[in-house]
């Protein structure tokens, strides 16, 4: 199937690694050229040594003069058509716990500022009448995650504004949609684990049988099983696709 987006032009966040990375390298091998951000670019520039289509990119989503220079740059060189919204999580935490200096931070860096960037990047998609706006949250915006409260909270607020934005860009050519993985073999996913055996006093092992056993194919997700759902939503195939969240769980959330 041709996804019709050669030549296309993306700004993939959080790409030194995990989904990001996973994402990244999809949409460079659809013919996407890409600009791939993080803290880190020469963890991004390590992994993508020979893949000529993808641009290694410094950005602090924590940082708004990061952010605006990011924005800047790639307006200067004609914009990009497509954005995915992947920021790194805030630390594990109950909701009771956590203080209100934590909150701030992690909004500004998970939402306010990623709107920010989205919001500089929409007029050029408007006037191209074509645009992809993919954000990544967690399976905790539909069926809360136990001691990730901060995580929950401000994922959610990403849904809510993508959800409004879908309505107010559709006829502009511009889709906006949330994807939700569930428990995708990453780094942050074996963080998350070791964290839960060193709270509950277990061996990580346990707290693994434990997750695999909540997911009906028995497995956790392969990176890039995830990065090729997220690329046919930034295709044109799935023009008709806006304001949804899609799932990429195993079956795991429990809801309809």
């Amino acid at each position: 199937m041709d996804l019709e987006i050669t030549g296309k032009r993306a700004l993939v966040l959080g790409a030194s690694r995990g989904l990001g990375m996973a994402i990244a390298k999809s949409l460079a091998a659809e013919g996407v050229t890409v600009f791939a951000a993080a803290r880190s670019r020469d963890k991004i520039a390590d992994w993508s040594k020979g893949i000529e289509n993808v641009h290694p990119v410094e950005l602090d989503l924590g940082d708004i003069v990061s952010v605006d220079g990011t924005v800047d740059m790639l307006l200067k060189d004609g914009g990009v058509d497509i954005v995915v919204n992947n920021g790194g999580g805030p630390p594990p935490g109950t909701a009771e716990a956590a203080q209100r200096s934590a909150w701030i931070t992690h909004f500004e860096s998970m939402a306010a500022n990623l709107f920010h960037l989205n919001t500089r990047l929409l007029p050029m998609m408007k006037k191209c009448g074509w645009g992809r706006i993919i954000s990544i949250t967690s399976s905790g915006v539909e069926q809360p995650i136990p001691n990730l409260a901060m995580s929950n909270g401000i994922r959610a607020a990403v849904v809510g504004w993508s959800k409004s934005l879908a309505n107010e860009v559709a006829s502009d050519g511009i889709t906006v949609n949330v994807v939700m993985p569930g428990r995708i073999h990453t780094t942050r996913v074996d963080e998350l684990d070791a964290a839960a055996a060193k709270r509950t006093q277990t061996d990580v092992k346990d707290v693994a049988a434990k997750s695999l056993a909540a997911i009906p194919v028995g497995r956790y997700g392969k990176p890039e099983e995830f990065a090729d759902v997220v690329t046919f939503l930034a295709s044109e195939r799935a023009a008709y696709v806006t304001g949804s969240r899609i799932r990429i769980d195993g079956g795991s959330i429990k809801s309809i």
